[in-house]
This record gives C-alpha cells, sequence and structure tokens, in this order.
C-alpha cells in the first residue's frame, strides 16, 4: 500500500488532534489541577479592597507598622507598643494557597503588645499573612507574604 501526499497530510493532522484531545481531557480530568477560585467570594471580596487600602494608607500614617517574627514557640505578632493592647480587636488571617483546608482565622484579644500563633497549627511552607485590626473605631491593616 502506498501513501501519497494527501492521506499523509490527513493523518498527521488527524495525529495532531487525538494529540491535543488527550492533553485537554487529562488536564480537566486531573485533581492536581484546580480550577477554584483563589478565595470564596472573590467578587465580594474586590468589592472592598479601597476600604482596605485606606486601612493600609492609615496604619503607615499612624507609625503603626506590626511586625512578625518565626519562634521556637511559633508565630509571634507584634503590635504597637503606643497602643493600648486591651482596646486592640480584630482578626489574624492566615492564607495557605496551595491548600485551602488549612486555612485559620485568629480572634485578636490582647493582654500584652504581641499573639503568638502556636507552632502546631501551622504548617511549613508558604503562608498569606493578613492582620485586620481596630484601634478606638480606627481600621488597620497588615499584610505580609511568609515562609514558614
Amino acid at each position: 500500500m502506498k501513501i501519497n501526499w494527501g492521506t499523509g497530510i490527513v493523518l498527521a493532522f488527524i495525529g495532531f488532534i487525538a494529540f491535543i484531545m488527550y492533553f485537554v481531557f487529562r488536564m480537566s480530568t486531573d485533581d492536581r489541577a484546580n480550577h477554584d477560585l483563589v478565595t470564596e467570594e472573590y467578587y465580594k471580596k474586590e468589592l472592598s479592597y479601597q476600604q482596605d487600602i485606606d486601612a493600609s494608607k492609615s496604619a503607615t500614617e499612624m507609625n503603626a507598622n506590626l511586625t512578625v517574627e518565626k519562634t521556637d514557640e511559633g508565630l509571634v505578632i507584634h503590635f504597637p507598643e503606643q497602643f493600648d493592647p486591651k482596646k486592640i480587636k480584630g482578626t489574624v488571617s492566615l492564607y495557605r494557597p496551595s491548600n485551602k483546608h488549612l486555612d485559620t482565622d485568629f480572634p485578636i484579644s490582647l493582654s500584652n503588645t504581641h499573639l503568638l500563633i502556636p507552632d502546631d497549627r501551622l504548617v511549613d511552607g508558604r503562608w498569606d499573612l493578613t492582620v485586620k485590626w481596630q484601634y478606638e473605631g480606627k481600621p488597620f491593616l497588615h499584610k505580609e507574604k511568609l515562609i514558614y
């Protein structure tokens, strides 16, 4: 049997289409290629983005910057010493980009100028830390990416 140019081109197209369809099927059914949105209620969160910008700006203006350090006990967040710790309220959110089941929120209740997140609650790897806090009704925001 002799294959001419037309038959060769048709067979090449069929082979190429089969190759592409194989990868499309494999990527759409693979669990490792997760196609979820980055966060739940992404669009709702996007609408409040200007408030986050204002809170971050007010933290810079009032020199209310937080420091975060890793210790043997866990993750320690130091709040500014010029503020009364009992008047600070808010939440600490730890977001894990690789696994949404590890995302956690901690309420802020201080008796001292620092907050400790225990070591057993954190897994090694990358975390996105977001601290939304208020002092006497004024909102502040601190965002940081860290490797634990």
